[in-house]
């Protein structure tokens, strides 16, 4: 049996992950610090399900890190632990850099020193090509467009950090890279775009599918900052479980790699589109307000997902539309959760 490592593996990322691996036998621990809303109960879910192991601790901590690495010696690692909101990094850029960036490092140290054949993928952002602001956008009624690239941004992107969240997680994403170019580690790097599922408990600054979903159905006001048309290539959670489980198989081909990891062109939403969504799947009328853009917020992101496919073998199988709908019947049947 395999062991695997994921760390913030009590967000709902890290549950459906370590649920959807451990149902392949692999021996999963879990290292997360709880810090987030809904982690304790994610953790308990997850439990009642599964043969797991919790470790709590914090990424920042290189003591804790290397001793839990010591005692498991896992065959792979999900780095999924972050700081995860931009707003957050611009009102505290120290805690931001020194979880996302020290974080990653101390991780990464870990395994170079004590097991230096694991597998390791670390989950970055679409927040580390910027604004994209020499990108050509068309606008349409409640969207806007990429008006030449039809098949999404690419991996060969330039980077362009932009927000102390685009800095920290940036600088992570090329750690990750360069400790497999320099010290041969099987280290992947996925920049994830929107990922939404089951066990979200999304909040305004993160999280947003599930958050107009949960927001909605409680009655909270909803804010869009900027005017609502972004687009975003959404991606079920399950989707991106077997683009992990796709990448892990290949670890030892995927030095250094990087995948533009989302939805795609087929599964695109604008927060407006999103809103009327959930009207429909609701039968109510959503209210909101608009306020100012965020830092470094783009108008369009869309993942080109051909190189996963291409190296991978993976495509999403959920589309957005059926996606959206279990989420938000998650939701109704859990909604005592968000009271």
């Amino acid at each position: 049996m395999k062991n695997l490592l994921i760390t913030g593996g009590a967000g709902f990322i890290g549950v459906n992950v370590g649920h959807y691996f451990s149902d392949k036998n692999w021996a999963v621990t879990i290292f997360d610090n709880l810090s987030r809303r809904g982690s304790l109960n994610n953790l308990e879910w997850l439990r009642s399900r599964n043969q797991i192991r919790f470790e709590k601790g914090d990424v920042r901590d290189s003591e804790a890190v290397e001793r839990l690495v010591k005692d498991i010696r896992p065959d792979a690692v999900l780095h999924l632990a972050a700081q995860v909101a931009v707003t957050t990094s611009v009102t505290n850029p120290r805690e931001d850099f020194e979880i996302n960036a020290l974080g990653t490092l101390n991780l990464l140290e870990a395994v170079r020193n004590l097991v230096p054949s694991c597998s390791f993928i670390y989950a970055s952002t679409n927040k580390v090509y910027g604004r994209m602001e020499d990108v050509a956008i068309g606008e349409k009624q409640n969207r806007y467009e990429y008006v030449e690239l039809e098949s999404g941004v690419a991996e060969e992107r330039s980077l362009d950090f932009h927000s102390p969240y685009g800095c920290s997680k940036g600088a992570a994403d090329q750690y990750t890279i360069d400790y497999g170019r320099i010290y041969g580690l099987n280290s992947t790097v996925f920049r994830q775009s929107c990922i939404y599922g089951p066990r979200q408990f999304g909040v305004e600054d993160q999280g947003w599918v599930a958050w107009f979903a949960i927001a909605a159905m409680l009655g909270k006001p909803i804010t869009i900052y900027g005017d609502g048309k972004q687009i975003r290539d959404v991606l079920d959670v399950s989707d991106l479980a077997r683009a992990y489980e796709a990448a892990l198989d290949r670890a030892g081909d995927l030095k250094g790699e990087v995948f533009n990891m989302g939805g795609g062109p087929a599964n695109t939403m604008s927060l407006l589109e999103v809103i009327a969504l959930l009207e429909s799947r609701l039968s109510i009328k959503i209210p909101f307000k608009f306020d100012a853009w965020r830092p470094g917020d783009q108008p369009v992101y869309v993942s080109n997902i051909q190189k996963a496919d291409r190296l991978l073998g993976w495509k999403p199988r959920v589309d957005a539309s059926t996606g959206i709908g279990k989420l938000v019947e998650w939701i109704r049947v859990n909604r005592g959760l968000f009271a």
